[in-house]
């Protein structure tokens, strides 16, 4: 029965909660999607500076552990997975249950001496709550028997339409990348919209045309655990409505709610990892009107395509404005201001929602992430090779087996390509041999030859083309210089 004192006790601790600086290690945060993972091997990441290894037990649950053995801490993401379902550290054969407890160490004298020494707490592995929700791999980010309870008693932020709508709410494919640029830099892109039509020019908008005036309202008020939201004002004949939600600590939704009902979600999420870097994990659903008409995605990104080609494509995207990312966060770090706002000037309402971010950032939020103990919480310099930072291949390709199928799959057309191609080749210089020879005189070749011939060049194009498009694994270069 809810009486009057427990009412004003739930309001008491309500008000304690937002008052109380944003707790970042208390929270659930999305490191990747399941079904991109090689359940076969270990993953090494990192979580708020922490070195942590992602890996799947024998019951199929993935597992979230500190990336270090507790024998002499050589990192288990170099170790195993065996068929028994542990983790095996490559250093000394130490293995591990999906606990994080020692169940084997090999070099010890007897049974009964490998059993104590499996008993100590010192033998057991540091492990993280987790949990699978729509697909993504969510892990708690402190650890211990206290971070078990907490961690149940908080839900990560998941997408609410796809539990309530699932049979109106289609969900795209996911897309994850690791951004060399921090969390909050993230965040406070997204939470601009103004810059859509300018740095993603071509794909989605004119950076000529739709550069417009616009309001941001506010909709819901900032809180400490619960972030905020804005409204903007309609920017299209077909839509009733645009709302930016920040919800702490890694998402953000952005609904288009349309004029005949339907929906398009932008479900954005973004963990940070380690200084100037931070991994995005995002997705589109699309949701139905009552007329049962599916809403319009984001540009070609909502066209029916494989998942690998969608991750290809999304360079296009993410480099757009990837690069003066990265470097206004060290413009911003040499400015060495107190405050955001005296480093900035920003007089129009379309940055409403960029201030109040970096209000609740400043205010709310510590004004900086607290980085775990060891980890060096200094800003990396500036990248000045571009090519390291258009880099596709250590950021998404080398942690995602579908891509990594793919390519496998497109260097092996390749090489087949060029191999045919090769064939049909030496088949119409043969074919005009002998017809020269059975002729002795010089005449306009066969249809043989020039079908040969044909096959061959198209067999080489195909070859020169894959293997340009297996190079958007690797990098994907973009300068808006060159974007007319």
């Amino acid at each position: 029965m809810v009486t009057e004192a427990n009412l004003q006790k739930a309001i008491e601790q309500h008000q304690q909660q937002e008052d109380a600086t944003f707790q970042w290690t208390k929270q659930w945060y999305p490191v990747a999607v399941v079904d991109f993972l090689d359940p076969t091997r270990p993953h090494a990441m990192q979580l708020l500076g922490k070195d942590v290894v992602l890996w799947r037990d024998g019951a199929g649950k993935w597992r979230c552990f500190a990336d270090a053995c507790p024998h002499r801490l050589a990192p288990l993401s170099e170790g195993r997975v065996e068929s028994d379902g542990t983790l095996l550290c490559a250093y000394h054969a130490w293995r591990f249950d999906s606990e994080g407890k020692c169940v084997s160490i090999p070099q010890s004298k007897d049974k009964e001496t490998e059993a104590k020494h499996c008993t100590n707490p010192q033998s057991c592995a540091i492990a993280y709550p987790t949990q699978e929700l729509q697909g993504l791999l969510w892990v708690w980010a402190e650890s211990g028997v206290q971070a078990e309870v907490e961690s149940q008693q908080r839900n990560p932020r998941i997408i609410p339409e796809l539990e309530e709508n699932s049979d109106r709410a289609k969900k795209l494919f996911w897309n994850i990348r690791d951004l060399p640029y921090g969390w909050d830099f993230f965040i406070e892109n997204i939470s601009d919209p103004a810059h859509v039509p300018v740095s993603h020019h071509g794909i989605i908008g004119n950076r000529y045309q739709d550069a417009k005036y616009y309001d941001m309202i506010s909709i819901r008020d900032m809180s400490t655990q619960e972030g905020f939201a804005y409204q903007i004002t309609p920017t299209a004949p077909n839509i009733a409505q645009a709302i930016h939600d920040f919800q702490p600590p890694s998402h953000m939704r952005i609904v288009t709610n349309n004029t005949d009902g339907g929906q398009m979600i932008l479900a954005l999420y973004a963990t940070p990892t380690r200084p100037g870097w931070c991994r995005h994990i995002g997705c589109q659903v699309l949701v139905k009107n009552q007329a049962g008409k599916q809403s319009q995605g984001l540009g070609f990104f909502a066209l029916p395509m494989p998942i690998w080609l969608g991750h290809v494509l999304a360079s296009l995207f993410l480099h757009q404005d990837m690069v003066f990312l990265h470097y206004q966060e060290k413009i911003l770090a040499k400015q060495q201001k107190d405050r955001w706002l005296d480093a900035v000037f920003t007089p129009n309402p379309q940055d409403k929602m960029v201030i109040a971010f970096r209000q609740w950032w400043e205010k709310r939020a510590g004004g900086g992430i607290p980085w775990a103990e060891g980890c060096n919480a200094e800003l990396p310099p500036p990248e000045r090779d571009k090519q390291k930072l258009f880099d596709v291949w250590t950021t998404h390709t080398q942690n995602c087996r579908v891509c990594q199928d793919a390519l496998k799959n497109i260097n092996r057309l390749t090489v087949l390509a060029y191999i045919l191609a090769a064939i049909s080749l030496f088949l119409a210089v043969m074919i005009d041999a002998r017809s020269l020879a059975i002729s002795g005189e010089i005449f306009l070749p066969p249809l043989g030859f020039w079908l040969a011939l044909g096959s061959g060049i198209i067999l080489a194009i195909g070859g020169y083309l894959l293997k340009k498009l297996s190079r958007l694994f690797y990098v994907y270069e973009f300068e808006h210089a060159h974007n007319d």
